[in-house]
């Protein structure tokens, strides 16, 4: 068994960052719908601006908004305006084909990749 990408949300801007909330990223559900993540779901955010990677868990953002908001603990290290890449990932045996999508500056789907 190994860990295999299975969503990646690519280059999307960080809209909001929360530090009184409890902790998770908040996502467009569109964008969540897109890539096949799930609420709760465990994912990997890199921060492409300051380098940084925070594991956190996924909530859902209004439908159509481009939210991506960092919460709690996170908030201190991926700031507003910050660019990050979101990836889930799978526990299998065999090869999965991800749902990676590309988001313009606005968190609006582009394409997929």
């Amino acid at each position: 068994m190994r860990w295999i990408l299975r969503s990646k949300i690519h280059r999307a801007t960080v809209t909001e960052a929360n530090l009184e909330y409890i902790g998770s990223i908040t996502i467009d559900q569109d964008l969540i719908d897109k890539t096949g993540l799930m609420i709760g779901e465990k994912v990997l955010v890199v921060d492409n601006t300051n380098g940084a990677r925070v594991e956190t868990y996924v909530i859902r953002g209004e439908r159509g908004s481009g939210i991506i908001c960092m919460n709690g603990a996170a908030a201190h290290l991926i700031k507003k305006g910050d660019q990050v890449i979101i990836m889930g990932y799978e526990l299998s045996d065999t090869p999965i084909d991800p749902k990676r999508i590309l988001v313009d500056d606005e968190n609006r789907f582009v394409r997929f990749l």
